[in-house]
């Protein structure tokens, strides 16, 4: 964070965005990215990461961001792209098409985390910076609610695998709807329990 602090100190705040992503750890559906640049005079109270908060929570905040956020977009990257690059990069292309989705161009971008897309602007990473830098909480809450809605979609498509509930996570009944049905078009197969479950059945075949 230090490093972090340094770069804040040197920059315009006002065109600061924050990034992050959500969909990481789920077996299923893409990797969700938000970019948000904040209003500093049209403040919004209470921003939190978004996994420490509940979801209508998320929800009600993500509207006033959305709403009062100077800019703010999303990114992703889909099942196929997770696949053949890995989650990591996944997850840093989601980010870096949300920066470039924004209509203001920022001149920092503080990403969560430890590894940053590249990008036109300066980057700055911040370990735990969900919780720290407002601008990134309010990117959490955008991907996360994008993304649950994503899942709920899916759900519709593929009910027999309770995406609205554990929204791709490897719970224990995703994992068993898993073994019980086969792995369905949203499934990633790069991620051990589904590839398990595909080398189990080309064993049977």
């Amino acid at each position: 964070m230090s490093d972090a602090g340094f770069f804040i100190a040197a920059v315009d705040l006002e065109l600061a965005a924050g990034v992050d992503e959500a969909g990481r750890g789920p077996l299923a559906g893409p990797v969700v990215a938000a970019a948000v640049i904040l209003d500093s005079a049209r403040p919004i109270d209470r921003l939190h990461d978004s996994k420490a908060l509940s979801a209508a929570r998320r929800e009600a905040l993500a509207v006033l961001i959305r709403t009062n956020a100077r800019a703010w977009a999303l990114g992703m990257a889909s099942v196929e792209e997770i696949d053949r690059l890995n989650i990591l990069q996944a997850s840093l292309l989601a980010m870096q098409r949300a920066v470039q989705g924004l209509a203001v161009a920022p001149c920092l971008a503080l990403v969560d985390g430890n590894r940053a897309p590249r990008l036109a602007c300066a980057v700055q990473t911040v370990v735990g910076g969900d919780a720290l830098v407002p601008a990134i909480s309010a990117a959490s809450i955008l991907a996360k609610v994008e993304r649950d809605a994503l899942m709920v979609a899916l759900d519709a498509q593929y009910p027999q695998y309770g995406f609205a509930g554990h929204k791709g996570y490897p719970t224990a009944a995703h994992v068993a709807a898993l073994a019980r049905h086969g792995v369905s078009p949203v499934h990633r197969r790069s991620f051990a329990p589904v590839r398990r479950v595909l080398e189990q059945k080309n064993n049977v075949s």
